[in-house]
């Protein structure tokens, strides 16, 4: 297949016309396929990837059913997230064992054209700090436990990506060292220091759970885990950009402190996402949701009810952040942080032809394509 007068987001990480080629699930340089489609007034980009969200449509990723996971990704894909990397909550060790299990055997039976790609599971607690809890259930915190960790990995295939830990907790720092070789371990939900943090960081931690939210401030004297973040060049943050979790001066001011190759835009969205204002569940812990706001009883975010597009969408029209950086957020740098680069996350010659077709002017979704083949909405 051929798309022709795109304009195409390059690996350079700028648009450029340009013809784009398809051969067997895979870009190349030539199609023996006679197919084309004319893209003119398109903007062609890779698929996206969500390395922390929920769910969606009335699903959970923690209700471990076929049933929830199908409809999850199908959703995601109707909506141009190509692969996902869905995240659990704070709940029991049986709980989790479920949950990585469900994943394993919807990853071993995927097809592409229907649903989303699972890439990994982000393990977003036990191993989190009370006082910055969230919107998870304190009943099942835990400080980090090795055996129950390696427990969950072995359930889970090798599909843990992510894990979010706290690591002022107990054993944390001999927690990172022994496994931030297999995973990628971030820093969230956590009340820890700079100087804490820095250590972490120095141990194998290389990525922050959702920027600003559950961590203490960046501020002049205290520059906390943030501060510790950038200081080290390899460190990857997430932002939830739905125009709930955090202002537009500071996704401004996250962007140019990081920079556009470090940053990575998360949906973080719970099981309210496309569906009415009401009342929902988030890890066992009921939501109200009004508008574009999730809440607990007390107020406290609970996720958001924003896919990643649409976040993509309001990170340029409303944060002012430029399209090609709000792209590599979306794409390249989250492919990145869970190893998927290799074979994803950008359009270049052999990677597996995930992209989308945007309107050039309103950013609408025109087509998305899994592996080559095209997602019929």
């Amino acid at each position: 297949m051929k798309i022709k007068n795109a304009s195409v987001f390059t690996a350079e990480g700028c648009f450029r016309h340009k013809d784009i080629c398809t051969e067997n699930e895979r870009f190349s340089d030539i199609s023996p396929d006679p197919e084309e489609i004319d893209a003119d007034g398109c903007l062609m980009i890779p698929g996206l990837f969500d390395i922390h969200f929920h769910g969606c449509g009335g699903y959970d990723f923690c209700d471990a059913t076929a049933e929830a996971l199908e409809h999850i990704a199908a959703y995601e894909l109707k909506h141009g997230v190509t692969s996902i990397c869905p995240a659990s909550m704070t709940l029991s060790e049986e709980a989790l064992i479920r949950i990585c299990k469900n994943a394993v055997s919807y990853r071993n039976a995927w097809r592409p054209g229907h649903t989303s790609r699972l890439c990994g599971i982000h393990l977003e607690g036990p191993f989190i700090s009370l006082k910055k809890k969230g919107a998870q259930n304190p009943d099942w915190a835990a400080n980090p436990d090795p055996e129950l960790f390696k427990r969950l990995l072995d359930a889970s295939e090798g599909l843990v990506k992510l894990v979010t830990i706290a690591p002022e907790l107990d054993g944390a720092m001999e927690f990172i060292r022994r496994f931030s070789s297999e995973v990628r371990i971030s820093l969230g939900h956590t009340d820890c220091d700079y100087e804490t943090a820095l250590e972490a960081f120095g141990a194998g931690a290389g990525h922050m759970t959702h920027l600003f939210n559950a961590m203490p401030p960046f501020t002049h004297r205290n520059p906390g885990p943030i501060g510790a973040g950038f200081d080290r060049p390899y460190v990857t943050p997430e932002l939830i950009c739905d125009g709930v979790h955090v202002e537009p001066t500071a996704v401004r001011a996250a962007f140019a402190l990081f920079g556009e190759d470090r940053m990575i835009l998360i949906s973080d969205s719970m099981r309210a996402a496309g569906m009415p204002d009401g009342v929902y569940t988030l890890g066992g812990l009921s939501v109200s949701v009004h508008g574009s706001r999730a809440v607990l009883k007390d107020g406290t975010l609970a996720g958001s009810v924003t896919n990643l597009l649409d976040c993509m969408r309001t990170a340029v029209r409303k944060m002012k952040i430029p399209l090609e950086s709000a792209v590599k957020a979306v794409t390249v740098n989250p492919a990145g942080a869970v190893g998927e680069d290799r074979e994803y996350g950008s359009i270049e010659v052999g990677k597996y032809a995930d992209f989308l077709l945007l309107d050039s002017d309103t950013l609408e979704l025109k087509k998305v394509f899994s592996h080559g083949k095209e997602v019929r909405q």
